[in-house]
């Protein structure tokens, strides 16, 4: 009874201390930016069931400008990193307008990441880590996910990177 006890006061205590994915946000100091308007015939977002589908996003700049070129031409694998995770964080801000809150999300299930890549390029794992890292640090263990990054000839705009993602939600 004793063992039974403890561990339930210690589940209490660690639920107490968990962080929300916005507490995380505000912990390291990251705002999420504005939602641009979908460019074409096509949503944000869309919830069949319990999964939301996300559109794919392309690293947008501050002043709302596609990060361009080709990884390995134009650009390093550390600027495509820091691109994708631009790209994270506009898929979370896309996530907090349907949901409301970030705590609905109940895991990271799919992550697909795009990389405009020169010819003899081929780190695009490297590139979709910044991505990836960010859903770690945000969500924790219910931001591990599968993932796919695929080299492209071209993208849209000649975006740097484009990710799309699949979420389970309560």
């Amino acid at each position: 009874m004793k063992t039974l006890l403890l561990i339930l006061m210690f589940f209490t205590t660690f639920v107490a201390f968990a962080q929300s994915p916005e507490e995380k946000l505000a912990q390291l100091n990251i705002q999420l930016p504005q939602v641009p308007a979908a460019g074409g015939s096509f949503v944000d977002a869309v919830k069949v069931g319990n999964l939301i589908y996300l559109s794919g996003k392309g690293p947008r700049t501050s002043n709302g400008e596609y990060i361009k070129g080709k990884l390995g031409q134009d650009l390093t694998v550390e600027e495509g990193y820091e691109a994708a995770k631009l790209i994270a964080l506009l898929q979370l801000a896309v996530l907090k307008k349907e949901l409301g809150d970030l705590k609905r999300v109940k895991r990271i299930v799919k992550v697909n990441g795009y990389v405009n890549s020169a010819a003899t390029f081929y780190d695009q794992s490297k590139v979709i880590n910044g991505y990836s890292d960010v859903m770690l640090a945000v969500f924790g263990d219910m931001g591990k996910h599968t993932r796919t990054s695929v080299g492209t000839n071209a993208l849209p705009f000649n975006m740097a990177v484009e990710v799309e993602m699949i979420v389970e939600v309560e």
